[in-house]
């Protein structure tokens, strides 16, 4: 049997862990729980109604958190001209063309996250296995392959956080920092869980939203009343 630090035990004091609480009694504490010396990100995890082996419940989409991650991320656009302009205009960290794609087959990955417009997606296409199991390949489902360059590095340097459910039907993803306000926190977790349940599949049967708990990155998991962070769409 694994042994459980002290610290961890300490950590679990006072939370039941099959009690279901408010989302603004689970943030509270999961907050207190943070003790590291360092400003842990508090995280979500949400288990879904959905068999993604069928291309039909595949759940993918994301979401602009109200209050950002708390993170600054380093934003790469694959553009050419005009458009790798505006990339650097609006923050982006990393712009280029062949020159970038060949920087990245040879594996620098100096950024977060990855945007490109649609004329440069043939070259891009050969990062997939490069970027993608990193989840990192532009998609234009989440607004990562388009002519829009500006508002796309904004999004993404302002708290934009993809989302895509893992084979067991679980959805993880990051909401902010422990030291958040505990409002902030929820806003963001709203955030988050609406998208979700917006990005419902059809062939989705039975409770779409099952089970949803946050934790930070040295804390316990704390679980949330799906009541109290549905906005009704999750059926």
């Amino acid at each position: 049997m694994a042994h459980v630090g002290k610290r961890v035990v300490k950590a679990r004091e006072g939370i039941d862990r099959i009690k279901l609480y408010p989302v603004d009694q689970a943030v509270k504490l999961v907050k207190e729980r943070a003790s590291a010396k360092f400003d842990e990100t508090v995280e979500i995890a949400m288990n879904l109604g959905v068999d993604p082996k069928h291309a039909d419940q595949m759940v993918r989409g994301v979401v602009n958190l109200p209050n950002g991650t708390g993170r600054v991320l380093r934003v790469a656009v694959f553009a050419r001209g005009g458009k790798a302009d505006e990339a650097r205009a609006a923050g982006a960290d990393v712009v280029g063309a062949e020159e970038l794609v060949a920087i990245v087959q040879g594996g620098t990955i100096d950024f977060d996250r990855c945007i490109a417009t649609p004329d440069m997606m043939p070259l891009v296409g050969r990062l997939g296995k490069v970027l993608g199991p990193r989840g990192m390949m532009p998609n234009p489902k989440v607004g990562t392959v388009t002519m829009d360059v500006t508002s796309a590095v904004k999004a993404s340097k302002g708290g934009a956080v993809e989302f895509r459910v893992e084979k067991a039907g679980i959805i993880q993803g990051s909401v902010g920092k422990s030291s958040f306000t505990d409002e902030q926190l929820v806003a963001n977790i709203m955030a988050f869980v609406d998208a979700v349940s917006k990005a419902k599949p059809q062939g989705a049967k039975g409770t779409y939203l099952q089970r949803v708990a946050i934790s930070s990155t040295m804390g316990p998991g704390v679980k949330v009343d799906t009541s109290t962070v549905s906005t009704g769409s999750q059926g």
